[in-house]
């Protein structure tokens, strides 16, 4: 270790230094020949806390409750699969009435954050199963299929889709985290329509696949890319850059600009 040291031209504190030792206590942590331990001490000063007797003691106590979520273990299991594997399906609305349509039915791919929706003007089996068809057609058969456990998706139309060996997993009541990667889709498409709507939302229906594009081009910080690039393998040239690379090349060209 000290040779190492010597080499990366490091120098020690020697009065923090402590050779020929068995066992240490490093930033709150027991190095020994074992490995790394947590200190007992430390611990023990935690269980020994007593227990808040006011209400100004709760309340500083549920103050820490985010704190220490940060460090919680997910709610539900890791999904470990290809992408188009699994989709989670739910349906926004009832909205205002655009061009007949009341409801968005969305379905977001779990491993790349790709997201599809309709426009539809009923929430029933039916237009579900006619969504799915389409959809294997075009990224071919999931191993599952998560949604809620509304009617609309727990019925014998929809269950006719098993025959693709396709498993139904339904969100557990009252525990939301279950289908949450595509209740947060859900979230992030509604707040684009809005944006890109504006005050005349009788026409909402029409800003839908703009709202898809912006969407699917954004960049998703646990895929650390743009669902686009992860499902195509490159980036999309949005028009702006087209515009901005196509002047770049004639002024590279020396035309007459």
């Amino acid at each position: 270790m000290l040779k190492r040291c010597e080499d990366t031209n490091l120098c020690l504190n020697w009065e923090k230094s402590h050779l020929i030792v068995k066992d240490g206590i490093v930033l709150g942590h027991k190095i020994s020949k074992n490995g790394i331990e947590v200190e007992k001490a430390k611990v023990n000063v935690i269980a020994k806390l007593p227990h808040p007797t006011t209400v100004k003691g709760i309340r500083s106590f549920l103050g820490h409750v985010s704190f220490y979520r940060r460090d919680e273990m997910p709610q539900n299991s890791i999904q470990v699969c290809e992408i188009f594997d699994v989709w989670g399906i739910d349906f926004m609305g009832p909205f205002s009435s655009s061009r007949g349509n009341k409801y968005i039915l969305v379905a977001v791919d779990y491993l790349s954050k790709w997201v599809e929706s309709k426009a539809l003007p009923t929430n029933d089996a039916r237009v579900i199963c006619k969504f799915f068809k389409n959809l294997f057609a075009r990224f071919g058969t999931p191993r599952a299929i998560i949604s809620d456990r509304g009617t609309h998706f727990c019925n014998d139309q929809f269950a006719v889709m098993l025959k693709f060996d396709v498993t139904h997993r339904l969100a557990i009541m009252y525990h939301p985290q279950t289908s949450g990667q595509v209740e947060v889709s859900n979230r992030g498409l509604k707040r684009i329509i809005e944006r890109t709507v504006g005050e005349n939302r009788a026409f909402w229906s029409d800003k839908l696949d703009d709202a898809l594009w912006a969407f699917r081009t954004a960049y998703k910080t646990p895929i650390w890319c743009t669902p686009y690039k992860l499902v195509y393998g490159k980036a999309c040239h949005i028009p702006i850059k087209l515009e901005y690379k196509a002047y770049r090349a004639l002024k590279h060209a020396n035309f007459d600009l």
